[in-house]
């Protein structure tokens, strides 16, 4: 398929990339699981690499060749003036490119669990810039999967996916279902639940670390709320940093990463 000019924003193959919120994507028609958008090349291949398939791609002209390499002819690669695609976008193309993604669908927590040792539960955690960070300390330190709760951010949410440095299109996730059913998925699984809390009694991640059982979740919670008493309530442990300075806790997203070093094998 040939590179198709854009000198109006009328076209409604452009519906994908106008204004578009994440929430709007992901529910967006005449698709079966929705859509979400990978910005840059590097963002992009990670995704093919992962088996998700391109709705099309819109590039700066300097970019359409890289896109073309990537996505092939089969696909088609919108580009124009960098003034007009900035108008239609909602903000300027960086980095070069952006594809609109079908959104793959999700394995369940069974098939997940099964095939892992160390996994990272998020349970509620809001902000998609931490969730973006503890998928790329996931990805770095090393843990095999991610399982997110119902209210925790979506980690195909653009911001998500950008801090992420596109490691989220790498990461097996899924999301859990409610606490009940999610610590039964658990204990069938063989995991112990670790919950990282600022609780009276807990364990110090150190003296966890160096007897860890075999499979382990680390449970996160959000910024300031911490974790629920429902979560608390379905850990094995409650575990956490020892602080100094009087700082009595981390970012999540970096307690995330301490706590997944401590445990790296």
């Amino acid at each position: 398929m040939a590179v198709i000019p854009v000198d109006s924003l009328d076209d409604p193959r452009l519906a994908d990339y106008s204004h578009q919120t994440d929430v709007a994507l992901r529910k967006a028609s005449g698709t079966e699981h929705g859509l979400y958008l990978a910005e840059s090349a590097l963002v992009l291949e990670r995704a093919l690499r992962a088996g998700h398939v391109p709705r099309s791609v819109l590039a700066l002209g300097g970019s359409v060749g890289e896109a073309l390499a990537l996505v092939g002819d089969s696909v088609p690669v919108f580009s124009g003036a960098d003034e007009l695609l900035a108008e239609l976008t909602g903000y300027v193309l960086h980095r070069g490119l952006i594809a609109s993604m079908h959104r793959p669908a999700l394995p369940s927590p069974q098939t997940l669990l099964a095939a892992s040792t160390r996994v990272v539960i998020l349970e509620n955690v809001a902000d998609p810039t931490n969730v973006g960070a503890i998928f790329r300390s996931v990805a770095g330190i090393g843990a095999d999967a991610v399982l997110v709760t119902a209210r925790c951010s979506d980690p195909f949410y653009r911001r998500a996916i950008r801090v992420s440095m596109g490691t989220v299109l790498q990461v097996p996730w899924t999301r859990l279902p409610d606490w009940a059913s999610a610590r039964d998925l658990l204990t069938a699984s063989g995991f112990h639940v670790a919950a990282l809390a600022l609780e009276p009694g807990a364990v110090s991640l150190r003296d966890f670390a160096a007897s860890a059982p075999d499979r382990v979740a680390l449970v996160l919670g959000a910024e300031g709320d911490g974790l629920t008493p429902e979560a608390l309530a379905a850990s094995d442990t409650i575990v956490q940093i020892p602080m100094a300075h009087g700082i009595d806790s981390l970012n999540v997203a970096a307690t995330a990463a301490v706590a997944m070093y401590a445990l790296a094998e």
